[in-house]
């Protein structure tokens, strides 16, 4: 099987697969990751995890083998153990709780949505009615709307503008969901800004870096692909929206499997430019899988479709640095 960089600007032949890059973990999953293993490897298991600490299975499977214990509330933690939060972040009363059952906490949410939680907590104490834009029981939307749950409002989907309503006066911001579609966020943001001509954006935009990137090199990929293929689980929005965009950018078709145990043959029918890509939560190995299959397939010319370069690392939670640097191990 071969492989190169494509460039964008030269026909792409039969028989080939487009692997868009960048795919798979970002910086936010790489960090929350390795806390959970550096730890384990610190302070031997169990671990506990509140909620999956990244939305991939395969990812949770694995720590769960290696001796995390993954909860979804802190009443299932033993007073005095050490639980991890996940990515996706908490609410003040999930800390607040932690406190009073003596836990030690280990906080490993994304900084990116770590910047969202406080952008809340600056316009609610400005007293702005937030625009949350996001899906509902989403782990994240949870966290950042609990940071100022009197002051937000969430906002799902295009046509739930319609329906807003606020008294005269009302100041209004927007802010999202990190992992959502750039393009239906932004078509949310024009109907709201039309609506409410006074709305105040957040300092920057919420969407982050690698779910931008990510949408962005699907869309090349979808171009020239008969079938766009986004590993990925089904909890993991951002892996979801990828279907969406590969569909809306041109695919012929597209479809998002946990591993290659779930591509079926017949979608490679007819097939000779496949799309692939991951979500922001996958590690490569289950993408390098699904080369595999389609090499064995006969689709095996494989063309890097590369639109950005990630350099992005984020430092371990500090709690976690401080314990390691004083056991010699960092």
């Amino acid at each position: 099987m071969s492989s190169s960089t494509v460039d964008l600007g030269m026909p792409v032949a039969d028989g080939q697969v487009l692997l868009a890059a960048p795919r798979g973990y970002c910086a936010g999953v790489d960090r929350a990751v390795i806390t959970v293993e550096k730890a384990l490897d610190l302070y031997g298991p169990p671990v506990y995890v509140r909620k999956e600490i990244v939305h991939n299975k395969h990812v949770v499977n694995d720590l769960a083998e290696r001796g995390a214990i993954f909860v979804d509330e802190l009443d299932e933690v033993p007073p005095g153990s050490t639980v991890v939060f996940s990515a996706h972040g908490v609410s003040p009363a999930v800390h607040l709780e932690a406190g009073e059952r003596n836990l030690k906490t280990i906080d490993a949410t994304c900084p990116l949505v770590t910047k969202v939680h406080h952008e809340a907590r600056r316009f609610a104490e400005n007293d702005y009615r937030i625009l949350l834009i996001g899906h509902a029981g989403h782990e994240e939307v949870e966290g950042t709307a609990g940071e100022a749950p009197d002051h937000i409002t969430l906002v799902e989907h295009p046509e739930d503008v319609d329906g807003l309503e606020f008294p005269e006066g009302t100041k209004l911001s927007w802010l999202s969901q990190t992992t959502l579609s750039v393009d239906e966020t932004m078509e949310i943001v024009r109907r709201l800004r039309e609506k409410f001509p006074h709305l105040e954006d957040p300092p920057s935009d919420d969407i982050c870096y690698a779910t931008q990137n990510r949408q962005v090199a699907v869309k090349e990929i979808a171009k020239n692909a008969d079938l766009v293929i986004v590993v990925g689980s089904a909890n993991s929005s951002n892996s979801v929206r990828l279907v969406e965009v590969a569909l809306e950018a041109g695919a012929k078709a597209s479809y998002r499997i946990d591993d290659v145990s779930e591509l079926k043959p017949e979608w490679l029918e007819g097939v000779t430019r496949v799309g692939v890509t991951s979500g922001a939560s996958v590690p490569d190995n289950l993408v390098q899988d699904v080369l595999d299959l389609l090499s064995e397939r006969g689709i095996g010319d494989t063309q890097a479709v590369r639109t950005a370069e990630e350099s992005l690392i984020f430092a371990l939670p500090p709690e976690l640095r401080k314990d390691l640097k004083a056991a010699g191990k960092l």
